[in-house]
């Protein structure tokens, strides 16, 4: 089986001035660091005393996954002679945390809206979405059931 590596560089930037010294004297905050792209500037969760302004662990994953299944809808899209002409998705992770405060994802929800050019077979463009656990590296890596609520329309 072939191989591949990624690296990241991950950063904590909450070093307020005395470190770890007390749970509640440093900041929940890091950088993420991969070479040759934009820093990307995270926080805990809100819940769990982070920074609402910056993206967390949580929102890396869903994002990740929901990328992920975009990528591979285009690609089997274009194979099939769908044009898609726009892709957008929202889409929505339930998660769970138990009462020693260990958490995990229970479920996600893939919402996308797909707009295609006249003329499109939207039966065929639904039948893309089965396809896509298969092969995509995130659907395949997490441990929790990911659903598919898509959208096709065609555009003007």
């Amino acid at each position: 089986m072939k191989t591949h590596d990624y690296t990241s560089r991950i950063i904590w930037t909450g070093n307020t001035g005395t470190g770890t010294r007390s749970y509640r004297g440093y900041a929940r905050s890091w950088d993420i660091a991969v070479p040759g792209k934009p820093v990307v500037h995270c926080s805990n969760d809100p819940l769990l005393g982070g920074d609402p302004g910056r993206m967390n662990p949580e929102d890396l994953l869903l994002s990740a996954l929901s990328a992920c299944h975009m990528l591979w809808y285009l690609h089997y899209a274009s194979e099939a002679g769908l044009v898609v002409t726009a892709y957008e998705d929202t889409p929505h992770g339930t998660g769970e945390v138990g009462p020693g405060g260990a958490g995990r994802f229970v479920s996600a929800e893939l919402r996308p809206v797909i707009t295609f050019a006249p003329g499109a077979d939207l039966a065929a463009a639904e039948a893309i979405h089965a396809r896509i656990p298969a092969v995509c590296f995130i659907a395949r890596s997490v441990a929790f059931p990911v659903h598919h609520a898509a959208h096709h329309q065609i555009g003007e």
